[in-house]
C-alpha cells in the first residue's frame, strides 16, 4: 500500500544513507523513512532501530514515534543538533541487521460481528459483492500484524487486510463511535480503545479494554504482537462485557 506521506520541508533538507532517509520535521524533531510502502521488511527495521534506541538511548532524544515505515524522533535542540543526531543514527544504522526481533504475541480479540456492534458490515459487504458471512470469514480468518499505535492511547493500526476487503474510508466521519468498534479502513483494521470520533467503517465491536491504564503501555496490544479476530455471539459478548 502506497502512503500519503506528508512531506515535510523544514530547510528543505533530506538525506538518504544506508536504505534509510532523514527528513528535518521541525527545529525539534527528525524523521526517518524506510520507504513510503507498507512492507514487512521496512517496518522490521523501524521496529530494529526503535529497539536499538530503547537498549542504548541516545541523551537529549525526548520521544520516539514509530510508524508504518518511519519513526519521528524529537530531541532537545539545546542538546543535539539535526547533524549530530544523523551522525549517530548513522552508526545505529549499519547494525540493524544484527539486532533480533523477539517473537511476537499472539493475541485472540473476540468480536461480535454486525447489528447494533457492526452497522457498516452489510454496506461493506455490499460494496464487494459479499454476504456478510463472507466478510466476517476474510476478516477473521487473517493474521494481523500491529504496525504501531497512535491517534489516541491503545489505538492500534493492524495490516493488512485481505485485498478483497480493502475499502475506502466513509465519506463522512461519525461523531462518535463506541469503545470495542472493530473497524477497516484503506487495507487496515483496528480497534477503538475508547468512545472518540471516526471515519473507518465498523464491522464489529469486542467486549474486551484495549486501553489499560493500569499497564505501561496502557494498551491490550503492542507493536510487533500478532492479532485474530474470533467471531462470538451476541450472548457471548454479553458474558465477557459483563464478567
Amino acid at each position: 500500500m502506497s502512503l500519503g506521506v506528508q512531506q515535510y520541508t523544514f530547510a528543505g533538507m533530506a538525506k538518504t544513507t544506508g536504505g534509510a532517509r532523514f527528513q528535518y520535521a521541525s527545529d525539534q524533531s527528525l524523521l526517518v523513512y524506510f520507504g513510503h510502502e507498507i512492507t514487512l521488511q521496512g517496518h522490521e527495521r523501524v521496529r530494529r532501530l526503535l529497539l536499538l534506541l530503547e537498549a542504548e538511548p541516545i541523551v537529549g532524544i525526548r520521544n520516539v514515534h514509530p510508524a508504518y515505515c518511519s519513526l519521528l524522533i524529537k530531541f532537545d535542540a539545546i542538546k543535539l543538533r539535526h547533524s549530530e543526531l544523523e551522525a549517530i543514527l548513522r552508526k545505529y544504522l549499519d547494525r540493524l541487521e544484527k539486532v533480533s526481533l523477539p517473537e511476537p504475541l499472539q493475541r485472540e480479540i473476540p468480536v461480535c460481528y454486525g447489528g447494533e456492534y457492526g452497522p457498516d458490515l452489510t454496506d461493506v459487504a455490499a460494496i464487494h459483492g459479499m454476504t456478510p458471512a463472507q466478510v466476517i470469514e476474510l476478516h477473521s480468518s487473517t493474521s494481523y500484524l500491529v504496525y504501531f499505535l497512535g491517534f489516541v492511547p491503545g489505538f492500534a493500526y493492524l495490516g493488512e487486510l485481505p485485498q478483497a476487503l480493502v475499502t475506502p474510508r466513509l465519506a463522512t466521519p461519525r461523531r462518535t463511535v463506541p469503545a470495542g468498534s472493530v473497524g477497516i479502513a484503506g487495507n487496515q483494521t483496528g480497534v477503538y480503545p475508547v468512545a472518540t470520533p471516526g471515519g473507518w467503517r465498523l464491522l464489529g465491536r469486542t467486549p474486551i479494554s484495549m486501553f489499560r491504564a493500569d499497564e505501561s503501555g496502557l494498551s491490550f496490544l503492542s507493536i510487533g504482537d500478532r492479532v485474530r479476530f474470533v467471531p462470538i455471539s451476541p450472548e457471548r459478548f454479553a458474558v465477557l462485557e459483563h464478567g
